[in-house]
């Protein structure tokens, strides 16, 4: 039996090896075989904006008496500003073909797109706590870190590279007797 997760509501979806994996998420409809985005230009928030102008009413279920919510404030999909300039459905199919190859596929904190391994950053300028208990360093330089750039936002997240999680594992927990 093998497992898959649902990007949209993290439920663990496990499947059958004979019948193959899940197209939908059984739990929210999500679909989990593409890479999808939702993209709302500035115009089209603008339109948004003004049908809501034209439609003001009185709501008598105003819970906090307050006329908008404070603190609210619009996501743009910075990818958006290079709409004229490039070409962003191949953008978008080039990210989901070489995110089909990565095999850690982290999602952005800020965006939850999936992010793209950029590549490796050599790390040698380190120092290293060494708590008292442990009375090794956690983490020895030199090391590397993955760098991952969130395609949407444009984000940067990092991860220890796979060679230097055993040397963390290791410092931490010691080998088994």
């Amino acid at each position: 039996m093998d497992t898959t997760i649902c990007p949209w509501c993290h439920t663990e979806i496990v499947w059958d090896e004979e019948l193959g994996p899940e197209e939908a998420c059984p739990h929210c409809g999500n679909d989990l075989s593409a890479y999808r985005t939702v993209n709302i230009s500035r115009e089209d928030l603008n339109d948004e904006l003004e049908d809501d102008d034209e439609h003001e009413h009185e709501h008598g279920g105003d819970l906090w008496g307050e006329d908008e919510p404070d603190g609210v404030v619009p996501v743009f999909n910075t990818l958006d500003a290079y709409r004229d300039t490039y070409d962003l459905e191949r953008y978008d199919s080039t990210v989901a073909a070489v995110l089909d190859e990565q095999a850690e596929v982290p999602e952005c904190p800020q965006c939850h797109e999936y992010m793209l391994l950029a590549g490796t950053v050599g790390v040698s300028d380190f120092k290293s706590a060494a708590p008292a208990f442990l009375g090794v360093p956690l983490l020895n330089a030199p090391f590397s870190l993955n760098m991952y750039v969130c395609p949407s936002c444009f984000q940067i997240q990092y991860s220890l590279a796979e060679e230097d999680r055993e040397q963390w594992v290791r410092n931490i927990g010691g080998l088994r007797k």
